[in-house]
């Protein structure tokens, strides 16, 4: 069996970085067989809830509702999970992921405000209780992190969220990183070098080196 592995935390935060740095430690340990996704997306159905959650259709004449953006996001994870998270791990392939089911909890339950039981509820349902094997949270202010894509060409509809909104992912964030014992935190506020060794540290415990 493959392993899955898997990063969460604000924008900004490095994660993307991170998970290419994950990759080069695995294949200098002998395992060659790696795949990235991200979340929504990396699968033909997924990638199209991406675009419609990240970017809408028509402009504002149908805007997305906070429930609408919750169920496109658990319709994109199942098509990944179930095409191609499983299947890889069964053949012996490990999975860096960009996101996973904490990041409903903390944006749709945190910053949404939507029922977190209801989440809890859909999460059991539709993933049947799959979970990483270990969970980076790249914790890390919005401010700090806002500021590292502010030069970016266009923002989506998530990020263009207000300060009081990415406060509130945060701090669910947090309380899931305290409730869960395969979650490691790290301060995603340090240099990437420390970063990168915090990580490592945790994937040879995985490992077993």
């Amino acid at each position: 069996m493959g392993k899955f592995i898997v990063l969460e935390g604000l924008e900004g935060s490095g994660k993307t970085t991170v998970a290419l740095y994950i990759v080069k430690i695995l294949k200098s340990y002998g395992i060659k067989n790696v795949i990235l996704t991200r979340e929504p997306g990396s699968t033909p159905i997924s990638e199209i809830f991406r675009t419609l959650i990240k970017y809408g259709k028509d402009g504002d004449q149908d805007p997305i509702t906070s429930y609408a953006e919750l169920l496109m996001f658990y319709a994109a994870r199942v098509q990944l999970l179930e095409n191609v998270i499983k299947p890889s791990l069964l053949k012996g392939i490990w999975i860096v992921g960009d996101r996973y089911d904490f990041s409903s909890y903390a944006y749709q339950g945190g910053g949404r405000r939507i029922d977190k039981y209801f989440i809890k509820n859909l999460s059991r349902v539709v993933l049947n209780n799959f979970r990483p094997d270990i969970t980076f949270y790249l914790d890390i202010s919005p401010k700090i992190g806002l500021s590292r894509i502010e030069n970016k060409r266009k923002l989506d509809h998530i990020e263009k969220e207000s300060m009081d909104f990415f406060n509130r992912v945060r701090l669910s964030y947090q309380a899931l990183a305290s409730e869960n014992l395969n979650v490691v935190t790290i301060d995603a506020s340090q240099t990437l070098n420390q970063v990168n060794s915090d990580v490592q540290y945790y994937i040879k415990k995985l490992l077993k080196i």
